[in-house]
């Protein structure tokens, strides 16, 4: 692929966007706009899949698809939203631990994972973070020994 500059990129450059794309911020902020990305896709299939409103028979066609499309861009603003949320807090929370540990281990994994559930399940009181912060330990632990299993 040819250079659209015209000059290749100095040492102290690289550096520089090798120190930006390496900080916890970067890497919580990327995830937090791909989380937005895949939320807005699967709140769309799954409003598809699952409507729950009730369709007024009474009102037009053009009516009715405009009340589902609405429906479906709620569900699915609503669905992005929620793992932008999700896929920031743990994937910041990841790098940050594994910055202070200084190792890279299932045990990041499973104490970001606790970081985010209890996060998630801060509205809603001290039961709600302490199993929150369980399930999504134990789905991040599952999810690191699968994705590690041949290591």
């Amino acid at each position: 692929m040819s250079n659209p500059f015209g000059r290749t990129a100095t040492q102290e450059e690289r550096a520089a966007a090798a120190n930006v794309t390496d900080s916890c911020a970067f890497k919580a902020g990327f995830s937090g706009i791909a989380g937005y990305g895949i939320g807005a896709v699967f709140g769309l299939v799954l409003s598809g899949i699952e409507f729950s409103s009730p369709v007024d028979t009474t009102a037009s066609t053009k009516q009715q698809i405009k009340t589902v499309f609405k429906d479906m861009g709620n569900k699915s603003l609503s669905s992005a939203k929620n793992f932008a949320l999700m896929a920031a807090i743990y994937s910041g929370s990841e790098c940050m631990i594994e910055s202070y540990r200084a190792r890279n281990d299932i045990y990041n994994s499973i104490a970001a994972g606790c970081v985010t559930g209890g996060a998630l399940g801060m509205r809603s009181g001290p039961r709600a973070m302490a199993v929150g912060c369980a399930g999504f330990a134990a789905f991040s632990a599952a999810i690191d020994l699968y994705m590690h299993k041949d290591d």
